[in-house]
C-alpha cells in the first residue's frame, strides 16, 4: 500500500540521520525530498542539520517550488529536486549530500565511470560529472539536465553528489553505493591504477539487470581485453646487452639525464 504523508515524513527524518551519521554532510548541508503525488513534494527546509530534524520541520511544495505547507523555509536547492521530478516521472525521491570521497572525485573533475565492480555495474552504472553551476541557481540544473534521463546519480563539480530513485531508502542506498565505489576506486588509484572489466563481462552484467529487477539505464566504461590474437601477433624482440645499454643511454640523453 502507498505510504501516508506521516510515514514519508518519518522516512526523511530517518534518512537525514543516516546521512549525518555517515559524515556525508556537515552543519546544515544537504537536502532530501519525496514526491507525494503528481502535484506535491515533501522536502527538507533550509538552516537545519539533517541529523536533528523532526517530521514537523519538513515542508510541502508544488512542482513549481511554491511552499504549500510548513512553518520553515524551503531548501535553497529545491529547483534541483524539482528538475529531476519533472524530467523523470519514475522518480519518487531525491537525496543530495557531500560524501567526502565521491565529492573529492567531483572536486578533482573525475567522474566514476569505470566498470570495476559487478555490484555497481548491475545496480547503478556510471556516475557522470556535471560541470559547475552556482548552487541554488538555474546554472546548476542546466548543467545536470543532459545526465538526468540516463543516470540515477550525478557528481556535481566542486559541489557534491545527487542521487534519485523509487523511494527515499533506495535513493539513500544508491548514495551509499557511490561513496563505497569512490573509496575503492581511490584505493585502486593508490595501488597503481584501477583495471576495468572487459566489455564482454560488462555486457553480461548489464544483461542480468532484468533478472535482479534493476531498472538502471546507465552503462559503464569497460577495459580492453587481452585477446589471443594480440599475444600471438606480437613479435619477440631480441636485443643484446650492449644494444640495450645503448638504447637506455639514448633515452637518458633525450631527457637530459646524460650529456
Amino acid at each position: 500500500m502507498p505510504k501516508t504523508e506521516k510515514e514519508h515524513r518519518q522516512d526523511i527524518v530517518e534518512v537525514g540521520k543516516l546521512v549525518y551519521q555517515k559524515g556525508w554532510v556537515a552543519a546544515n548541508d544537504g537536502n532530501i525530498s519525496v514526491r507525494l503525488d503528481q502535484h506535491r513534494v515533501l522536502c527538507t527546509c533550509t538552516g537545519i542539520s539533517k541529523g536533528m530534524m523532526t517530521p514537523d520541520d519538513l515542508i510541502v511544495c508544488d512542482l513549481d517550488g511554491n511552499k504549500l505547507e510548513g512553518s520553515r523555509e524551503r531548501t535553497s536547492e529545491i529547483a534541483m529536486h524539482l528538475t529531476i521530478y519533472q524530467t523523470r516521472p519514475d522518480i519518487a525521491a531525491v537525496v543530495h549530500a557531500h560524501p567526502p570521497v565521491a565529492t573529492g572525485f567531483a572536486v578533482a573533475g573525475r567522474p566514476l565511470t569505470l566498470a570495476l565492480l559487478p555490484e555497481v555495474i548491475i545496480g547503478l552504472g556510471s556516475v557522470p560529472l556535471a560541470d559547475y553551476g552556482l548552487p541554488g541557481t538555474s546554472a546548476l540544473t542546466e548543467r545536470m539536465l543532459p545526465f538526468i534521463p540516463q543516470y540515477d546519480a550525478i557528481l556535481m563539480r566542486n559541489h557534491g553528489l545527487v542521487c534519485y530513485g523509487e523511494d527515499v531508502y533506495k535513493t539513500y542506498f544508491k548514495m551509499e553505493t557511490v561513496e563505497h565505489f569512490a573509496r575503492i576506486t581511490l584505493v585502486a588509484e593508490l595501488l597503481g591504477g584501477p583495471k576495468a572489466l572487459p566489455k564482454q563481462e560488462v555486457d553480461k552484467l548489464i544483461g542480468s539487470r532484468e533478472r535482479y529487477g534493476i531498472k538502471s539505464r546507465a552503462g559503464m566504461e569497460p577495459g580492453r581485453p587481452i585477446a589471443a590474437e594480440d599475444v600471438e601477433g606480437c613479435k619477440r624482440i631480441s636485443v643484446t646487452r650492449e644494444e640495450l645499454i645503448e638504447l637506455l643511454d639514448e633515452a637518458l640523453r633525450a631527457h637530459g639525464v646524460l650529456t
